[in-house]
């Protein structure tokens, strides 16, 4: 297997799933849905859709039912991106190297378009209870909707802007990262793991995994804000420290930080293989993720 070429394949395919559910530019409010569209299609690795998928392949999982989940943690994962990065929080003017949202269509509208982004996300994923009502559509459809608020993501967020400028523990951090980044990536596993009839404890697995992928991630992420140039991180660099923010990297150093996302990505690959089920791209996948250079 080639990786480099099947994880083009695959972003390709994903790219033109996430078309098809995109609302058409029409009607009176033709710019919010504008706005919705250029915040989905400005780029972006596509990991949650793809994370989903392979885990929904790793356990057996055949068919569409997948499909309108894939496009939904995408949508929530976009919407939750254009507001981190209105004036009111993180303030950003670029991502993926393009102009954010509210930068090119203003604040009011950035603001609508993140709004209209979450409610979109969920009329697609319960296109799902049209093609199966079932306990495992249920199951998939609380998941999103848990992991996305503020016993998740949100609730990460929470923590994060309320710690702006204030020395933080460990602790905190751990609670912010596992929130704010690993909850969608749990959210995103799980559903594909759910919706493909893993059992419960497979399920609970897979969701630890994805707690670590999501940790490591988020803390490789900091080493790059050090270490990386705008060129290629495509973001601006030395943001957290602009927006006095305490990071892995101010708070373990450098090496220590290093050392952890080695630590944590091994045990994520561990529990993974210690599964019945088995998906070779999705193991390169996680791997390429947690030592990526943007």
């Amino acid at each position: 297997m080639n990786f480099k070429e099947e994880l083009q394949k695959r972003t390709g395919e994903i790219e033109e799933l996430l078309k098809a559910w995109l609302p058409e530019e029409t009607g009176f409010q033709k710019t919010v849905l504008e706005a919705m569209n250029y915040s989905v299609l400005a780029g972006g690795k596509r990991l949650r859709p793809m994370l989903m998928q392979e885990t929904f392949r790793m356990f057996g999982g055949e068919g569409r039912l997948i499909e309108p989940f894939m496009a939904a943690i995408e949508m929530i994962h976009t919407y939750s991106l254009v507001h981190d990065d209105l004036p009111a929080m993180d303030n950003d003017e670029y991502r993926r190297g393009k102009k954010t949202t509210h930068a090119v269509y203003g604040e009011a509208m950035g603001i609508l378009a993140g709004d209209g982004l979450l409610n979109l996300a969920f009329e697609t994923a319960s296109e799902a209870f049209s093609m199966e009502i079932s306990p495992r559509t249920a199951k998939a459809f609380q998941i999103l909707s848990r992991k996305a608020g503020i016993y998740g993501m949100i609730g990460g967020q929470v923590v994060d802007v309320e710690s702006e400028g204030q020395p933080l523990s460990r602790e905190k951090l751990d609670f912010i990262y596992k929130l704010k980044t690993g909850a969608l990536i749990e959210s995103s596993m799980m559903i594909g793991a759910v919706l493909a009839g893993a059992s419960d404890e497979e399920v609970a697995a897979i969701e630890r995994v994805a707690g670590d992928v999501g940790l490591a991630f988020q803390i490789q992420d900091d080493i790059l804000d050090v270490t990386s140039t705008l060129e290629v991180l495509g973001k601006p660099i030395h943001s957290d420290d602009k927006n006095h923010k305490t990071t892995y990297v101010t708070l373990e150093g450098l090496e220590k930080a290093k050392e952890d996302v080695e630590r944590i990505s091994k045990r994520a690959l561990e529990t993974l293989k210690s599964l019945d089920a088995e998906n070779a791209f999705l193991e390169e996948l996680i791997r390429m993720l947690i030592t990526r250079e943007k």
